[in-house]
């Protein structure tokens, strides 16, 4: 593989470290010479006007943005909505996505340089314009805060993740308050272990009891909840971790557990009680994610079920011996009745870290990907793995390898300019560095290449990229301490970080490759891993920490992924957004190149993603063989992915991370809580650090009430009118053909239906061949019959184009429309009076002969005739105005109907005929989908947690 960069002599000398003598020579990737990235592409210019479904109202609006061709209008609307600065309307206001990367990108560059990271000018160009078209291609996104503050005169906060501390004293209880609410109002998370906090089982040094850290918990929930909705670009969210051996870890475990009884007497009361319910603040700890943090000694007591000690924090005495099954037990029932509290694996995290010798691991980030030591933080990027997905189906190993070197690189030049909530956390994150590169679209990556999610197949590959990645990261991590000095927490870990390191080799070389695929991927890996140690034991490594899976939630959306992290197809069909506003339902766009790699034709697969369209599965498909379903199984809905076929994957890469995985496994309504037993008990044997589960309706706060989710399943044709899917006539097909003249001009008008009936092409011959108005209206006919083919009802190209007015117009010889304004509107009139029933066409305005006499009749008391002078257009105008009045009205009504669904995670409850478990969206109302162990919003692109 040609090297990315390579070090050499000459460089500025770095800032941090004596072995600062040299600079990154860094070549071409994607980028060519003399030609600018911005130059390659077509830009146009788009409106974002961003409402509130549920009330209409605007909650953004920028006109006149500058986007490529090529990036979606979601992805369009949330990054100028999110990440542009300045204030709307004014002069400072960005408006271009040249803007906002050159914003970003340009800082990096010109710290890279201040700080030594590069041999010479030409290489910090080379730099500048490959991270800039990696961008603009959407390759790879940094974090949401790097888009928030990078570039601006904002605090230059570049981490998402956080990690903080509390102590056994009053004041630093009180100072974890302050920490945390500076964190939540920057829109940012942190978690942290209360372990250190003595039990209410223990004395206090005046001779009291003390509270304990669950009564503390209910301040920092207070904190939180008031905070929230009020930072600056997104929510807060937290963790909250207790050690399984803290006295008071049952009292622990029930808080959410208890509370959620509460919620039920609550609302059989009267009381709203839905997530956005008025009532649901009087509830306590539904701020923050819960995890107890369990070691191995207590999991080899719940496996030879024997007992287990609970020890005083302040002496370490064991103040009371519990039976570890039955404490293991109490875990899942609450995790079974309200999803708290997640598993955390001490040992096994510890077992894998690069610096014990600074201390301990205790605590995660509130999504449970990041694992460090305490006040410190981590900052991401991830990267959208369908871009390295060669069109023969294989993943490009060299360009993803290459990839992440750059990525890498600007990942750790952003910490040497970065600024921190704390100084406590910008001093240690200073020191160890971490970084947490990752990302997203692994779903649509297996779908894509054939592989179902929950195979061996896919495991294998899935792990080799991961392994792939993280070599590749502290290989290039190796390389920067020879130019930039390694990490100051090094020189005291150095023997732990280099036995980390053989870990990890180690477990690449036991991944059993399975395709071609997989077997190119892990052999880059394996010399990867070989250069990785043998640099790194000799320069030392710039970051204590590589690699997490994060949830990708708002980057995920701005790079377009299918899927975010980790996680499988959401669901086989989604809600795409259109320019000029509204949405459509389409098959995912994965689904047809996946039915190609597995080989089938493309009668077949058009086949096949019509059925997907109806039915939102692919059991039973027309022509798709049952083996292959698998590869089609989803989160949710027909065929969903067992819960243990979650955990599975997340073991198959868990090996291959510094840090941990963001992810909740998902169980249905129906497990049990000795399924939840099992899940916790594998997830320890199977080697994860954490493992959150999730099971369907286990809480009482809905999105949506019982009434609505009737409707919605009572109602779902709306939707289905819509789809964008192909339906094709039959080789043989009715059809008939009308004579017309318009003005003077001869023309034929033929229209072929279903055999169900329904139109669903025309074909309009008028002129002689070969003439300039012939080709228009063969070419006219074609978009048309298209456009029926996909589902455009009938009605709405006839309420588009009658009325048109335009030569040749005037008489006609048709006694149901007598006069026309235009050939099309003759067209048009003609096809609503063979096609369309009559409760359609009175709102259009549109009736045979028949029907208008018995109109004038019923009006004026008398047969209309042709003697009558009456003025036919002047009538046909007055029941056209009311008429379009009263369409008018049934498009309200249609829209207000449509509203139902506005997200894949609506959608998919469209077709459960349930609601699912996920919150409204705090900006803009819609229903939000699952991204890790978090959610995201498909309308705006807010989270609920980190990216």
């Amino acid at each position: 593989m040609t090297e990315t960069m390579g070090a050499k002599t000459g460089g500025k000398a770095g800032k941090q470290g004596p072995r600062a003598q040299r600079g990154l020579s860094v070549q071409r990737v994607y980028t060519t010479e003399g030609v600018h990235p911005y130059d390659e592409v077509t830009w146009e210019q788009r409106d974002v006007v961003m409402t509130n479904w549920r009330d209409g109202t605007v909650n953004f609006e920028q006109r006149g943005v500058e986007f490529p061709e090529f990036w979606s209008v979601n992805a369009t609307n949330i990054v100028t909505s999110k990440y542009f600065r300045g204030a709307v309307g004014s002069a400072q206001r960005e408006s271009s996505l040249k803007q906002l990367i050159d914003r970003v990108v340009k800082t990096y560059v010109k710290a890279g340089i201040e700080h030594g990271y590069f041999a010479g000018a030409d290489d910090a160009e080379i730099f500048e314009h490959e991270l800039t078209w990696m961008l603009l291609h959407q390759v790879f996104s940094f974090n949401s805060p790097v888009w928030f503050n990078v570039g601006t005169t904002s605090r230059q906060q570049v981490s998402a993740c956080f990690i903080l501390a509390v102590d056994d004293t009053m004041e630093s209880i009180l100072n974890w308050y302050r920490e945390e609410g500076l964190i939540f109002k920057g829109g940012s998370g942190a978690g942290l272990n209360l372990s250190r906090i003595r039990s209410s089982k223990e004395l206090l040094s005046s001779g009291g009891t003390a509270s304990g850290p669950v009564s503390f918990m209910r301040g920092a929930d207070a904190s939180a909840g008031t905070i929230k909705s009020g930072g600056a670009t997104r929510r807060a969210a937290k963790m909250v971790v207790l050690d399984v051996d803290h006295p008071d870890i049952e009292e622990f475990i029930q808080t959410k557990a208890s509370e959620e009884k509460k919620i039920r007497v609550l609302r059989d009361a009267g009381f709203d009680m839905d997530l956005s319910g008025a009532d649901i603040s009087s509830v306590q700890y539904q701020n923050a994610n819960n995890s107890v943090r369990v070691s191995d000694e207590f999991m080899r007591a719940v496996e030879s079920k024997s007992s287990f000690g609970l020890r005083g924090r302040m002496t370490g005495e064991v103040l009371d011996e519990v039976d570890a099954t039955s404490l293991f037990r109490s875990m899942a029932t609450a995790a079974w009745e309200c999803a708290d509290p997640g598993m955390q694996y001490d040992d096994t995290i510890n077992d894998w870290h690069t610096c014990p010798e600074s201390g301990r691991i205790t605590a995660s980030n509130p999504c449970s990907e990041y694992m460090h030591l305490d006040n410190s933080s981590c900052n991401l990027a991830s990267l959208n793995l369908m871009k390295f997905l060669s069109d023969d189906g294989t993943f490009n190993a060299e360009l993803f390898a290459r990839t992440v070197e750059l990525v890498i690189t600007a990942m750790d030049i952003s910490i040497s300019f970065a600024d921190f909530p704390t100084e406590a956390i910008g001093d240690t994150t200073r020191k160890f560095r971490q970084l947490g590169i990752g990302y997203a679209n692994l779903g649509a990556l297996l779908m894509a290449t054939g592989h179902a999610y929950d195979s061996d197949g896919g495991r294998a590959l899935a792990a080799g990229i991961t392994s792939l990645m993280t070599g590749v990261s502290y290989r290039r991590s190796a390389e920067l301490a020879g130019v930039v000095g390694p990490y100051e927490g090094y020189a005291r870990n150095a023997e732990a970080h280099q036995r980390v390191m053989r870990k990890h080799a180690a477990a690449n070389d036991q991944i059993r490759t399975m395709h071609t695929n997989d077997v190119n991927v892990r052999k880059l890996a394996t010399a990867e891993w070989q250069r990785c140690i043998e640099v790194g034991t000799a320069q030392g490594w710039r970051n204590a920490q590589a690699s997490v899976l994060a949830p990708t939630g708002t980057i995920g959306f701005m790079m377009d992924c299918d899927t975010t992290g980790i996680e499988p197809d959401f669901s086989l069909v989604k809600f795409k957004k259109l320019v000029g506003g509204g949405s459509m339902q389409i098959v995912n766009q994965t689904v047809p190149g996946a039915l190609h790699s597995l080989g089938y034709q493309q009668e077949q697969v058009e086949a096949i993603v019509e059925y997907v369209a109806q039915h939102g599965h692919v059991v039973d498909a027309p022509g798709l063989r049952p083996e292959h379903y698998e590869v089609f199984d989803c989160a949710v809905g027909e065929r969903s992915i067992a819960p243990m076929g979650h955990v599975r994957m997340m073991a198959a890469v868990q090996p291959f991370l510094s840090g941990a995985i963001s992810k909740t496994v998902n169980m249905p309504e129906s497990a049990t809580v000795s399924d939840v037993e099992e899940i916790y008990f594998q997830g320890w044997k199977m080697g994860l650090k954490a493992l959150a589960i999730y099971r369907d309706n286990c809480k009482v706060g809905q999105p949506l009430s019982t009434g609505k989710k009737d409707t919605q399943a009572a109602e779902p044709e709306t939707v289905v009118e819509y789809r964008p899917v192909r339906k094709r006539l039959p080789k043989k097909r009715p059809s008939q053909t009308v004579s017309f003249t318009v003005g003077g001009a001869e023309g034929y008008l033929t229209a072929g239906s279903y055999p169900d009936d329904g139109l669903g092409e025309i074909f309009v011959k008028l002129g002689k061949q070969g003439s300039t108005l012939a080709g228009v209206m063969d070419a006219f006919s074609m978009s048309i019959s298209v456009g029926l083919q996909y589902g455009i009802p009938l009605e709405f190209y006839v309420s588009k184009f009658s009325n048109l007015r335009f030569e040749p117009a005037g008489m006609t010889d048709d006694p149901d429309v007598r006069i026309a304004t235009s050939v099309l509107d003759y067209l048009f009139r003609r096809l609503a009076l063979d096609y369309l029933p009559y409760e359609k066409r009175s709102q259009l305005g549109i009736f045979t002969a028949d029907e208008r006499s018995s109109q004038v009749e019923a009006d004026y008391g008398s047969p209309a005739s042709g003697q009558d002078n009456m003025d036919l257009e002047e009538l046909r105008s007055s029941v056209d105005s009311s008429s379009r009045r009263g369409l008018e009205q049934e498009e309200d009504r249609e829209y207000e109907h449509g509203r139902q669904a506005q997200t894949t995670a609506e959608l998919v409850e469209l077709q459960l005929g349930k609601a699912a478990d996920a919150p409204l969206c705090m900006t803009c109302g819609t229903k939000m989908r699952p991204a890790g162990s978090c959610y995201a919003c498909e309308g705006c692109g807010s989270t609920s947690g980190c990216s």
